[in-house]
C-alpha cells in the first residue's frame, strides 16, 4: 500500500509518544514527569477511490481530507476506464 496522497501528497510524519506520570501544578500535584519518550508514525487516513484524471477513471489512494474538500471527480456510476490508445 502506498504511504502517499495523490492529490495532495501528505505522508507519514515521525514525531513523539511521551509518556508522562504525576498530578498537574493547576491541579494541586507537584508538576508531571515524563517517564519515556518513544519514536511514532503520524499516518494519513488513505483510501483507495476511483476518480477521473484526465478524464479516465482510475483507481488513486487519496485521504481522507482530500476526498471530504471535494478535490476529487469521482465518476459517474457504470462508467468505465477507457483504455489509451
Amino acid at each position: 500500500m502506498p504511504s502517499h496522497c495523490r492529490v495532495c501528497g501528505a505522508k507519514p510524519v515521525i514525531g513523539n509518544q511521551i509518556v508522562q506520570r504525576g498530578k498537574a501544578k493547576r491541579d494541586g500535584g507537584v508538576g508531571k514527569k515524563t517517564t519515556g519518550i518513544t519514536r511514532r508514525f503520524f499516518r494519513p487516513n488513505l483510501q483507495r477511490v476511483r476518480a477521473l484524471v484526465d478524464g479516465i477513471a482510475q483507481r488513486l489512494w487519496v485521504c481522507t481530507r482530500c476526498i471530504r474538500a471535494n478535490k476529487i471527480v469521482k465518476p459517474l456510476r457504470g462508467q468505465k476506464a477507457k483504455a489509451k490508445a
